[in-house]
């Protein structure tokens, strides 16, 4: 009997207003099993970085827009391009912004759907509607009423006469409409009332103007797509928005922070920073390669599957990804490991091994290092331990501090090249040049090596950049590279150095607003001084 042809499937999935954090538990297990990804817009890419999503390998990504050769692109054409996708029996995933029915107006795509003989589905979002006022400070339970306008066209005086004349006024519209929609506005209300226009809601680009009904035209919205959205509070809860400002305030709003880190490394410090507001932009400053020769860690391989070893000992992410590479050659999995205790150096590198299937059983509770490690690491003992040697799997130009540690304890250490470091290749100019001219407010360090290279690659930060270093080794390493610490963390933690950051940073607009003084960015900083 011939196997069933599989039905295609299409769920539309809101990813409300711009904030990956508000991506719903559904949305995120939906983009995980889709076969193909199709997108509103080019910035939607940047949910997919988020550490919580995981795009499958094989799954196709890419974007329908909203226009083409400028102008609006009807639904039938988006949904042509859904269902060519669709036939072929994948799950297609719709990512769209906001909520998919309140925000999207991807109905007519969905109806489509249903004529082309596909199934579908829709996983809600958080309507941009309701969390953008949120975002930008503006409370929704307002005494004289909250009225909400989706606008997605041009609007008439008829239409606009029905809008709310009291209360706040909530309108959401592309960035190629808004002076048309203010002029509707005033059908029923005063040119004088207030208005917050926010573009990129929700986002750390987010952007708020304080004016009046009438001046919103003289609003420069120029660098925004034409169908870019754009949100219209008007009315009296405007007027409470100084008090409730909360995220347009958070101590890294809009700074531009360096991570010498590829993206798959820097996920959770980059999330952690853009809790805090930050936007955070990787620049690889290392490139990691194989060994030279394989020979020693297909001997470390065959010694832990014949049980030649107590302990293995991992440093770092790229240690357990090297050695699991060479497991997978072997055709070895996790279960390989019975037997033998797993020590790693931090969380990172504990949840890198987990999810491998590995359990750590030692993590250093203090100092997050090698030095660490040895802290907490058990002696030999020659009645409780029948093996007395570990496995420290490593980079090529590590340290031999952990090696020589664990030597005192009492253990023989077999001490094998994992995975070699080499610097990488410069960034882009532009990248070179705000690098050098201070258009970075930050730079995060997580390593000496990231110092050493990113001044070898792209030169040293300008002398108004933040520098904030992971721990007192990588600060002495910006020393002698002439840069100056502004932030230590108090723990070797990519989390505790973007905490760190943010205190930081929140000490330094707290001293602003004490000497009564608008609080700028250490690149907004007139200088033209570089550090030497």
């Amino acid at each position: 009997m011939a196997a069933t042809q599989s039905r295609g499937r299409v769920i539309f999935v809101g990813t409300g207003p711009g904030d990956p954090d508000l991506m719903t538990l559904g949305a995120v297990a939906a983009v995980g099993e889709a076969d193909a990804v199709l997108l509103d817009a080019e910035h939607l890419r940047d949910i997919l970085d988020h550490p919580a999503i995981n795009v499958a390998a094989h799954a196709e990504v890419a974007v329908i827009g909203h226009r083409e050769n400028g102008k609006a692109l009807p639904p039938s054409a988006r949904a042509r391009q859904v269902l060519r996708l669709a036939n072929s029996g994948g799950r297609i995933v719709r990512l769209v912004t906001g909520d998919p029915f309140l925000d999207s107006g991807v109905a007519d795509e969905a109806a489509a759907c249903v004529k082309g003989g596909i199934d579908f589905e829709v996983i809600p979002g958080v309507s941009s509607l309701t969390a953008v006022p949120e975002y930008a400070g503006i409370a929704l339970n307002n005494p004289a009423g909250i009225h909400f306008v989706s606008v997605q066209d041009r609007v008439s005086k008829t239409a606009a006469s029905q809008w709310a004349d009291s209360g706040t006024l909530v309108i959401s519209t592309e960035a190629s409409l808004i002076v048309d929609v203010a002029a509707a506005a005033m059908v029923r209300r005063p040119r004088s009332e207030a208005v917050l226009v926010t573009t990129a809601g929700g986002s750390t680009e987010q952007s708020s103007v304080l004016t009046c009904l009438g001046e919103v035209c003289d609003i420069d919205l120029s660098a925004l797509g034409e169908d870019e959205l754009v949100h219209l509070m008007i009315g009296p809860s405007v007027e409470q928005r100084a008090d409730l400002s909360w995220y347009e305030t958070k101590p890294l709003f809009g700074w531009r922070i360096l991570v010498p880190r590829t993206k798959d490394q820097a996920g959770p410090l980059a999330a952690r920073l853009r809790s805090y507001g930050g936007n955070s932009e990787e620049v690889p400053t290392i490139s990691v390669e194989p060994p030279r020769s394989p020979h020693q860690m297909d001997k470390a391989v065959r010694g832990l599957v014949e049980g030649r070893f107590e302990w293995i000992a991992f440093t770092s992410v790229n240690a357990v990804k090297a050695v699991r590479e060479k497991f997978e050659h072997y055709g070895l999995d996790a279960r390989a490991f019975s037997g033998i205790k797993v020590a790693v150096v931090g969380p990172a590198t504990a949840a890198a091994v987990y999810e491998w299937g590995i359990e750590a059983d030692l993590i250093p509770t203090g100092e997050q290092s090698s030095a660490g490690l040895v802290e907490e690491f058990p002696p030999y003992d020659d009645v409780l331990d029948p093996i007395n040697r570990v496995l420290l799997p490593r980079a090529d130009i590590a340290t031999e501090t952990l090696s020589a540690g664990l030597t005192e304890l009492g253990w023989e250490v077999e001490d094998v090249t994992a995975y070699r470091t080499v610097r990488a290749a410069p960034p882009p100019s532009p990248v070179r040049e705000a690098i050098k001219t201070g258009q970075f407010d930050a730079v995060v360090f997580t390593s000496s090596s990231t110092v050493r290279n990113l001044v070898g690659i792209a030169g040293k930060p300008h002398s108004n950049t933040v520098i904030a270093t992971i721990g007192p080794a990588t600060a002495k390493t910006c020393e002698e590279h002439g840069l100056r610490v502004d932030v230590l963390a108090p723990r070797a933690s990519a989390l505790e150095l973007a905490d760190a950051l943010a205190d930081f940073a929140a000490s330094r607009r707290d001293e602003f607003t004490s000497a009564g003084e608008a609080v700028i960015k250490p690149s907004q900083k007139r200088s033209s001084r570089r550090r030497s």
